[in-house]
């Protein structure tokens, strides 16, 4: 499908141009042949892009079919015309379709009434509104030329001629602010409407149309300008001069835009089988009959790039849809985008029902990159999924969250409060461990006690040398099972860290530009490892010899202590018996409880070094603590900056204002997750109440107890603060690392006009709620904005004055491709796309005919019988209401 001609965009339009014999007239030497001089300018139309010339000699119209039939095979569009003066002497040029012939032009001229048809500079008997009048009647487009200058409308100070509304735009010789200066600054402010007695209903279109009278003239910016149309034509020209904000356009006022496009998308199979769309990369509005595809495209496109809606009605929906619509024959989307965050660069997206979206590059290779990673920030809104956003303050948050600088904040607070998660488990192991030793330790003094009533029996002259065994056993144990093992694996860990300079090899190295020095390091760091592995070896060597001479010493310290128990074992038997326990069972017995003592004992050593770690570890938290009130101090004070610049560019509009860490919710649910005793959500109900409040307060509190919270100010009843004193360390812990999200309050103009009147989003009509939140859709933002029927909801008269006013600015920088009913956005809107869908035998159609801006006639009259129930009901309405 040819695509060329089913989108509006600028063309380039030099509506003055002179045929060979200008100079001549003009008393200068061409030095040209007429097929010379046609030829070059050919050839500069062709360098310059320029689509149309509009001939404008000076009532001379003889050149017209020689410039027309060079430029013809070229797709170069010639508007005839001529250059005339009124009887004010002001100047007018005026042109004519492509297809009127020279004699037309001359009958046309003949009832100009020009006083001296042989001298086309010579005055027409007609004043600038006859003038104005007769080539309405006949067909043709004027503008005033060289309006500043001394033959000019503005010059003259024609008021009356200037206020015609028929007289649709004037040339000026350069940019508007060119004429900032005391001189012209008159010209300037009647040129932008502002100036009282010239004001019209409708701004006069500004032209660059310089006198081209070389060919090389064609180059100066100043000669040409921008004219948006579908397909080039004279219809189309005129109808661009009815909207001149939107469609009408100097060289210089076309800036440099760098944002992301859907600059296509194809479909084969289902509902939407063989759509295929060329998008504009500003506005483009999919109209239609209920049913016929509207809502199915845009699905498709979210299907495409695996977005997932937000509230669980635009879910449902958007299953349904893909389901009954792509599901049923596996259709498959195509999409092509442009995106900015890739640097300009183009990618086709592709995915077929049930399975993962693919992507490649503009050079078909596969990659690796997800549509999100393309468009982070595009959004795409279903029917109704503005009203779900406009009662949630958390998709408000996050609507607004890339318009606000945090400068990093955010990501240093989610380490701060990762580094508290780390922490907490290890100071939870700490207690933990404390807690086991020190039911340990808490044996020993009864152990003791016990001690003391075997020395009673004067067991400790006889058994003396009992618990120096133990001690000698429990030495032999660590010098093996501890202190030899920790340096054999610290050993091995040191080999782990040996550099492994296969990085640097010479495959590696072969095409970088300092080679030869990273060649050097490799050499370094291998002589570092040889050395280091030829120590070790030295080390392993006498490590094992040691070893073995050490085993042999425990071996023996063994072997010695055996006897020594078994001299103890035959001491045993030889002592007294009493209480009814035999002399050898009271031996056993003293024995086990020096063991356990001996085992016990290292424990008061542990205990000392758990404390030690849980006060560094409680002294760490502390300090992160700090940190993050600090960070969180930082951010929220970058938080109300950025929203200072966002409630600048909202001006009258929105305004925005933070509570920060006012939504304490996650806090209650948190609470209500320990299962308290006795206590429900509405025992809960002081959280939202309380101030000068935080969870790390809280949780201090709760550490010094019941009176500490009761005391606190904050209303809590003795059954909560019995319940919280009993949470566990790890609860208490957790809670102090709770974000609490911020409260953005916003509110909206609800003024139509003079002072603005802000009234809270909760205290707004459904649809003044939606239109709050679509102008913050409208917020700058490189991606695309897609939505389904945003009208949806909202008041006709915000569509009209408030939220199509900004798009027809915002759609200069960002894309949007919206489904709508509303005659605003697509016409007013000035969509440089409008597709018309139909349905024909249960499938959806869209042929080229059906694509273009509202300049294509096809277009237009399917637009008016969709959006204003066609031209009767339309006409109607308009008589109607007296307009």
């Amino acid at each position: 499908m040819d695509q060329s001609f089913t989108k509006a965009r600028f063309w380039k339009c030099a509506l003055q141009v002179n045929s060979y014999s200008y100079l001549a007239y003009r008393g200068q030497a061409q030095l040209l042949t007429e097929e010379d001089y046609n030829r070059q300018l050919l050839e500069v139309c062709k360098e310059e892009k320029i689509k149309i010339i509009g001939l404008a000699d000076h009532g001379n119209v003889d050149g017209i079919d020689a410039i027309r039939d060079i430029m013809a095979p070229n797709d170069i569009i010639v508007f005839p015309g001529f250059e005339i003066a009124t009887t004010e002497k002001a100047h007018f040029v005026c042109l004519f379709p492509e297809e009127i012939t020279k004699d037309q032009l001359n009958r046309y001229l003949g009832k100009l009434d020009l006083t001296d048809p042989e001298n086309g500079v010579w005055p027409s008997d007609l004043g600038g509104n006859d003038l104005l009048s007769k080539i309405d009647e006949l067909g043709g487009f004027c503008y005033a030329a060289h309006s500043t200058a001394a033959s000019g409308i503005l010059k003259q100070r024609l008021v009356h001629v200037w206020k015609n509304e028929k007289l649709k735009a004037a040339q000026i010789p350069g940019t508007l602010d060119d004429l900032k200066t005391e001189q012209n600054n008159g010209y300037r402010l009647i040129l932008q409407n502002k100036t009282p007695d010239y004001k019209r209903e409708m701004s006069v279109a500004i032209l660059n149309a310089k006198d081209v009278e070389k060919p090389e003239n064609l180059k100066d910016p100043k000669a040409s300008c921008l004219i948006k149309m579908t397909r080039p034509g004279f219809d189309a020209f005129k109808l661009a001069f009815q909207d001149p904000d939107s469609r009408v356009r100097l060289n210089t006022d076309v800036a440099d835009t760098y944002y992301s496009r859907i600059e296509s998308l194809s479909i084969t199979g289902g509902y939407l089988d063989g759509v295929y769309i060329a998008f504009s990369e500003h506005l483009n509005s999919v109209i239609g009959g209920r049913g016929t595809g509207k809502s199915t495209l845009l699905e498709c496109i979210r299907y495409a790039l695996q977005l997932e809606p937000i509230g669980k009605n635009a879910k449902k929906q958007h299953l349904e849809i893909i389901r009954e619509n792509i599901g049923k024959s596996k259709a498959r989307i195509e999409l092509t985008i442009c995106s900015s965050k890739m640097n300009g660069n183009r990618y086709q997206v592709a995915r077929r029902y049930g399975e993962m979206a693919s992507i490649k590059d503009d050079v078909g290779n596969n990659s690796n990159f997800t549509p999100l990673d393309l468009l982070p920030e595009i959004e795409l809104y279903g029917q109704n999924e503005i009203y779900e956003i406009a009662q949630d303050g958390n998709s408000q948050l996050k609507l607004l969250s890339r318009f606000l600088d945090t400068d990093g904040g955010d990501a240093k607070i989610r380490e701060i409060v990762s580094e508290l998660s780390l922490n907490r488990d290890k100071l939870i192991q700490a207690l933990d461990g404390i807690a086991s030793i020190e039911d340990e330790l808490s044996q020993l003094p009864k152990l003791e006690e016990q001690v003391k009533q075997f020395k009673v029996l004067g067991l400790e002259d006889k058994l003396g040398i009992l618990p120096l065994l133990e001690t000698e056993k429990r030495m032999a144990d660590r010098v093996q099972k501890a202190e030899l093992s920790s340096l054999k694996q610290a050993v091995e860990s040191i080999k782990d860290a040996l550099p492994d300079t296969v990085f640097l090899s010479d495959k590696a190295l072969e095409k970088l530009p300092h080679a030869s020095l990273l060649k050097q390091v490799k050499i370094k760091l291998d002589g570092l490892k040889t050395s280091t592995e030829k120590l070790v070896s030295q080390w392993q060597a006498g490590f094992d010899v040691t070893q073995t001479e050490i085993d042999d010493l425990v071996q023996t310290l063994s072997g010695d202590i055996t006897k020594e128990e078994t001299k103890l074992e035959k001491l045993f038997k030889g002592l007294p018996s009493s209480e009814g326990k035999s002399g050898r069972e009271i031996g056993i017995e003293y024995q086990q409880l020096l063991r356990r003592i001996e085992r016990i004992k290292p424990c008061q050593t542990v205990a000392e070094t758990q404390r030690s770690l849980v006060t560094a570890l409680k002294d760490k938290r502390d300090d992160l603590l700090s940190e993050l009130s600090a960070q969180r101090s930082i951010r929220s004070a970058q938080f109300e900056r950025s929203l200072k610049r966002l409630n600048r560019k909202l001006d009258k509009k929105l305004k925005l204002t933070v509570k920060p860490e006012a939504d304490r919710q996650p806090l209650i649910d948190y609470l209500l997750g320990c299962n308290l005793e006795n206590v429900g959500a509405a025992r809960l109900n002081w959280i939202n109440e309380a101030e000068d409040f935080s969870p790390v307060k809280l949780a201090a509190l709760i550490e010094q107890g019941a009176g500490a919270l009761q005391g606190a100010g904050w209303g809590i009843t003795p059954t909560v603060a019995g319940a919280l004193e009993k949470m566990g360390d790890s609860k208490i812990l957790e809670m102090q690392e709770l974000e609490l999200p911020d409260i953005i309050n916003i509110e909206l103009n609800v003024s139509h006009k003079g002072e603005p009147q802000y009234r809270p989003l909760h205290r707004l009509s459904t649809g003044q709620q939606c239109t709050a939140i679509l102008h913050l859709l409208l917020l700058q933002n490189k991606d695309p904005l897609i939505m389904d029927q945003p009208e949806d909801n909202l008041d006709n008269a915000f569509i009209a004055d408030r939220i199509v006013a900004e798009l027809r600015q915002a759609k200069l920088n960002r894309q949007f491709i919206f489904a709508t009913h509303n005659a605003n956005i697509p016409v007013f809107g000035d969509a440089e796309w409008i597709g018309v869908f139909e349905s024909s035998q249960g499938q959806a159609t869209l042929p080229e005919s059906a694509q273009g801006a509202i300049d294509v006639e096809n277009v237009k009259e399917m637009a008016a019988n969709i959006l204003e129930g066609g031209q009767t009901a339309f006409n109607q309405r308009k008589l109607k209401y007296g307009y």
